[in-house]
């Protein structure tokens, strides 16, 4: 029986009757073209393979070791970001980095080194891997360290799950009193003022993170709203979070996301009441807003969409940014996802990683086809052109050439690869 598969964007979609499901972390890996599929939350085909076998790594899901004095846990690679948080915050830890989902699983975290709002004082994911075991076809089983197996270990983070099968992964926690976050919230009326803002909150606030309003022209281009957070010291009381989520219940058969509904939005959210004195939170809806929404992703339809993400060097950063929303503002394509934030000069750990000092903006775009991708290719030059990078994790179309100006030691990289292990996405740029 043939089974669909997709990344969370929905593009590109593909039918394999050839997938195993792993559940049992002792057993050997067939003799077969393969790649790891978790739990569908990527942007983009690194998790697909058109000719090969998807390996469904969802079902290694057990909690192998927890020290509740060090902060120090172990877990199979299928096990969540979410599965993880609601064991450890009651006992007082939380990640290091958590990306803007918590549904996301460990092996999918540590293959592409993911990054969150705190880069800028902690760096990605990767720095608070301990080890991992790696399974490689060839039957060997690499317990991978920064100082043992170091090849390996360098290579498989952010290593797009082609270096072999993840088996488990032990992280470091961080500790925390409880489940609350301080946010500060502040609006600044364009993309000159959000460099002061994020100048005045990223030295004294160890997440930071800005929305942006694509659909501005003129003296509002880049205007936004920014939010900085740290862990709440001790409370008396602190606020929960209701377990209840919204759904969108059914597929659209076109997008919902067009110009008229992206302009209400974003001018309606960036009118919102904001709060620079600081309001308390609970963890939750400050790290992953959007996951409130079940499915969201069908909002954009049976097309799907695109997410692109690029990061460009501090140096260039303001000229491109404001080139890249004036394209964006001017197409009408704009998206009402729009992230900005900066990153730290704290080296990743991965050959790979795609954090690197700079900023990054990352935006949803509805799939129109030809005149999608025709936009996605203008903003591809602006990124090249001011010395950035894309985000294999967040792109389903990225070009062989923007990829390896993108990451120079691809090359490097791929003497790591394992040889019955292949994705799409490496497919496609690796030629």
């Amino acid at each position: 029986m043939s089974i669909t598969l997709s990344p969370w964007n929905r593009y590109p979609k593909i039918s394999s009757e050839k997938v195993i499901s792993w559940t049992d972390r002792t057993k050997p890996l067939p003799k077969t073209p393969m790649i790891a599929y978790a739990n569908g939350r990527s942007y983009s085909d690194v998790c697909l393979t058109s000719d090969g076998t998807p390996v469904l790594t969802r079902p290694l899901n057990k909690f192998i070791e927890f020290d509740r004095q060090t902060g120090k846990l172990k877990a199979e690679a299928g096990v969540t970001l979410q599965e993880i948080l609601t064991l450890v915050v009651p006992q007082g830890w939380f990640l290091q980095v958590t990306p803007g989902t918590q549904f996301v699983t460990l092996g999918g975290a540590l293959a592409n080194d993911v990054h969150g709002k705190n880069h800028h004082s902690v760096g990605s994911f990767g720095n608070f891997v301990l080890n991992f075991e790696l399974l490689r076809s060839d039957g060997q089983r690499l317990v991978c360290s920064p100082d043992t197996n170091q090849q390996w270990f360098e290579a498989t983070i952010g290593g797009l799950g082609l270096t072999g099968l993840i088996v488990w992964v032990e992280i470091q926690l961080q500790p925390i009193n409880n489940p609350a976050m301080v946010v500060q919230s502040e609006s600044f009326s364009n993309l000159t003022r959000f460099w002061d803002v994020n100048s005045k909150h990223s030295s004294t606030s160890p997440y930071t993170v800005a929305w942006l309003d694509c659909a501005a022209t003129g003296r509002k281009l880049g205007r936004g709203v920014f939010f900085a957070g740290r862990h709440a010291g001790a409370l008396n009381t602190y606020p929960t979070h209701p377990e209840t989520t919204k759904s969108v219940p059914i597929e659209s058969p076109v997008s919902l996301i067009n110009r008229f509904s992206l302009k209400a939005f974003n001018a309606l959210y960036a009118r919102q009441p904001t709060k620079p004195e600081g309001f308390i939170q609970h963890y939750i809806p400050y790290f992953y807003p959007l996951d409130a929404i079940k499915n969201w992703n069908r909002l954009y339809g049976k097309k799907g969409f695109f997410q692109y993400q690029c990061v460009l060097p501090m140096e260039s950063a303001p000229e491109g940014l404001n080139l890249l929303l004036k394209d964006i503002s001017k197409s009408g394509q704009g998206s009402f996802l729009a992230v900005l934030k900066t990153f730290g000069d704290i080296p990743s750990k991965g050959l790979l990683s795609f954090p690197r000092p700079g900023a990054t903006l990352a935006l949803d775009f509805a799939n129109r086809g030809n005149s999608t991708l025709r936009l996605l290719s203008k903003l591809d030059e602006i990124v090249k052109d001011h010395g950035g990078a894309l985000y294999p994790a967040k792109d389903g179309r990225m070009s062989s050439e923007m990829f390896k100006h993108s990451f120079p030691l691809w090359e490097h990289f791929s003497e790591s690869i394992d040889p019955y292990f292949c994705s799409d996405f490496w497919s496609r740029v690796s030629r």
